[in-house]
């Protein structure tokens, strides 16, 4: 079985093709690892931080980055049961909304996003899907 916690350049490029100028919504799908795997000589390397918590961390960081960019959460809801497909497949399921794809292109660039909040994600995140669909 695969997993996915960074786009291809396949699928990079095939976001980066579509208009940038229009209001976009992605759809996140989110697989914690039971602990967080943060490199050595990491801070939190070691410290026994679940997945979750790991990406607790990351939101809060992400929050911050795109403070005054105009992203905004569409749509978070708790889970209650899977009716269809494997029974608790993801852990987290929730909907960003960019006012444009340009806006979520700057923060995937922002050297605080990359150097201080990206590693979060990358420790707590076992497998994930993230789609793009029109705002």
């Amino acid at each position: 079985m695969s997993s996915y916690v960074d786009p291809g350049r396949e699928n990079w490029q095939a976001f980066k093709d579509l208009p940038r100028d229009r209001p976009i919504h992605m759809l996140n799908l989110i697989k914690f690892r039971e602990l967080a795997d943060y490199p050595e000589g990491h801070p939190m390397h070691g410290k026994g931080l679940t997945g979750a918590e790991a990406y607790a961390i990351y939101r809060e960081g992400f929050q911050r980055v795109v403070a005054g960019d105009g992203a905004a959460m569409v749509w978070e809801v708790p889970f209650e049961c899977v009716v269809t497909g494997p029974e608790f497949e993801w852990d987290e399921i929730f909907v960003m909304g960019y006012p444009d794809s340009a806006t979520f292109m700057k923060m995937v660039r922002n050297e605080e996003y990359i150097r201080d909040v990206v590693p979060h994600r990358t420790a707590a995140v076992a497998d994930s899907r993230l789609i793009r669909f029109r705002g």
